[in-house]
């Protein structure tokens, strides 16, 4: 069983986010860019279902600050093989642009499985996964929270609010959407991505020019902006209560 990992890198957002000059994307000049943390559980998963029997695990990345890093670390945690798409992707490719992007490499790789986060912080275009899934060609269930090998299909576990629990069989070739691996992303040491910056390589793969068709044209992004449009209302509880009737009645609230 082949298994693929398409990882994104997102903004940190420990870090401040400044837009650019032209107002429609964030300024990236001293963006930090790091794995979506869904994208993190999927190579986990994938580690984990490799350790009980799955096929080898081929972790592919875009050419963007911090690639190497998370290709190197999937290596030390277990992954086999290591893709970096190259091409013009520092301009911001959408999840339309990257699912295109991914497919004739996927295909070529002829996975039983495909496992994407299940989405990223900066998503505006829908979900990676899905988009790659209907390329492919593939069944695509998303928010998984598990994931059991059976003989030729995989039950995967969803949750819902509740406490409620399904379990779906999924025949194969199929893309799952991550939510959270069986266990926590595990830690890795540094001297052991260093080990496996010496033994590992990364391979590249050239992508041909970017469409970005169907995905959301941003016309402005910008900073919160400040208003003074909160009041305090003071008063006894009666003037309150009537103030409050009064100002809802006029917004048309009652």
């Amino acid at each position: 069983m082949n298994i693929v990992v398409p990882v994104k890198l997102v903004p940190d957002l420990v870090e401040e986010l400044t837009v650019d000059q032209n107002g429609t994307a964030l300024d990236t000049t001293w963006l930090r860019l790091i794995i979506s943390e869904f994208d993190d559980h999927a190579i986990e998963q994938a580690i984990l279902l490799k350790e009980r029997g799955a096929g080898p695990v081929v972790v592919i990345a875009p050419d963007l600050e911090g690639a190497d890093d998370v290709l190197y670390t999937a290596a030390a945690r277990g992954a086999d093989r290591l893709i970096k798409l190259v091409g013009e992707l520092r301009s911001g490719a959408n999840n339309h642009a990257l699912a295109r992007a991914l497919t004739p490499l996927a295909k070529a790789l002829q996975p039983d499985l495909v496992l994407t986060g299940v989405q990223a912080h900066n998503d505006l275009d829908g979900a990676l996964g899905p988009l790659l899934a209907g390329y492919l060609g593939m069944p695509y269930v998303g928010y998984v929270a598990g994931i059991v090998l059976t003989d030729g299909n995989v039950v995967v576990r969803k949750e819902y609010p509740g406490g409620l629990i399904a379990e779906m069989q999924v025949a194969l070739p199929a893309v799952f959407g991550v939510q959270v691996a069986d266990q926590p992303p595990r830690y890795v040491a540094i001297s052991r991505v260093r080990q496996a910056m010496q033994t590992a390589s990364i391979e590249k793969q050239a992508v041909s020019e970017l469409d970005t068709g169907g995905g959301p044209i941003v016309t402005r992004m910008f900073q919160p902006e400040v208003t003074n449009r909160a009041s305090m209302v003071e008063g006894d509880v009666q003037a309150v209560a009537t103030s409050l009737v009064e100002i809802l009645r006029q917004l048309g609230a009652v």
